[in-house]
């Protein structure tokens, strides 16, 4: 359920990001879709914190290292490099980039090290480093740490991986590493280890926790704006209001997802569908939404640019949501998406 919200935010993320380009600057539709797009940006953190918590649980029952590491080899490795060498060469099939990038090192070594051979590939490399931060941390899960505790714990851990690599790291790319999720991956660790007691902890915590959310977003929105803006922001007030906005957001679309797990409508049977297939719609997405673009590019009035964009969303989130259907437990599954 968590995946398929958060599967559909990506999507709704990507696709306000292209209908950015086709309304006016100085609009008002410009200024409330960036809005929107600059409040779903949370997928990555999300999608990280939602790793910790599923892995964590499974690692907590049984850790078998050599079993460990192959399966999140075979699952999140193949699909990382297979997908790398797709983008790269359909960025060159549509004139996005140059046919001498493919035999430029310089650029395999960040569109693999980095996770640039697609602006939305950074996320499998994220995770595989994940895969090797959280057997680590057991020590830390098996003491099932409060949820508080290492919401608190975390952001002190993220802000001293920052000044880290400020000083003395100075990553090129510190969003593209685990570095950078270190807030999301405790927090992740804490609720896999007390999964069974979340839904009653949100419960009682949400009056408390949306709250602070709301304001967290509040001091969030203005940076995020400026930033997207290109005007000039304090990276460490940017990054930490974002640290804080997103790992409260994937706690609350939890409990939100525990809320939706126990209606019986037609949303929920969607969104779980959505979530079971939600790989396959992030790796194909951004190559549909390109392609809608080239061929028909939006245009016309802001209500006419919108629904455009909104077939465009439907038709990037359902096709490959379909495809993703109709190849599970098949060969060519396991080789193009590793399940």
């Amino acid at each position: 359920m968590f995946r398929g919200l958060t599967i559909i935010e990506v999507v709704a993320h990507h696709s306000t990001g292209v209908m950015l380009r086709y309304l006016d600057p100085a609009s008002t539709a410009h200024l409330v879709t960036l809005i929107l797009n600059r409040t779903l940006h949370f997928a990555v953190p999300a999608f990280v914190f939602l790793s910790a918590v599923v892995l964590t649980r499974s690692l907590l029952k049984r850790f078998e290292p050599r079993r460990y590491f192959w399966r999140r080899l075979t699952r999140g490795g193949w699909p990382y490099l297979l997908w790398s060498v797709l983008y790269a060469l359909w960025y060159v099939w549509t004139d996005q980039r140059l046919p001498e990038s493919l035999t430029d090192p310089a650029r395999w070594r960040d569109w693999l090290l980095y996770g640039k051979a697609s602006y939305h590939l950074y996320f499998l490399l994220v995770a595989l480093e994940v895969y090797v931060v959280l057997p680590l941390m057991l020590p830390l899960a098996r003491r099932k740490p409060s949820i508080t505790a290492a919401l608190i714990f975390g952001a002190a851990l993220q802000l001293g991986l920052y000044l880290l690599n400020r000083e003395v790291l100075r990553l090129p790319f510190p969003a593209s590493t685990v570095l950078w999720y270190m807030l999301p991956i405790t927090l992740g660790v804490a609720v896999g280890a007390r999964l069974d007691e979340f839904p009653a902890w949100w419960r009682r915590r949400r009056w408390v926790l949306l709250p602070v959310l709301t304001l967290a977003f509040s001091l969030y929105l203005p940076e995020a704006l400026a930033y997207a803006r290109g005007e000039r922001v304090t990276p460490i007030v940017y990054s930490g209001l974002s640290w804080v906005y997103t790992s409260l957001t994937a706690l609350a679309l939890l409990g939100l997802a525990f809320r939706v797990q126990r209606s019986a409508s037609t949303v929920r049977l969607t969104v779980a569908l959505l979530g079971t297939v939600s790989l396959q719609v992030y790796l194909i997405h951004p190559a549909l939404l390109q392609a809608l673009e080239r061929w028909d590019a939006p245009q016309g009035t802001p209500w006419q640019v919108a629904l455009t964009m909104l077939g465009y969303f439907l038709l990037a989130l359902g096709i490959p949501a379909l495809l993703g259907r109709a190849l599970l437990n098949t060969r060519l599954s396991t080789w193009l998406f590793g399940r």
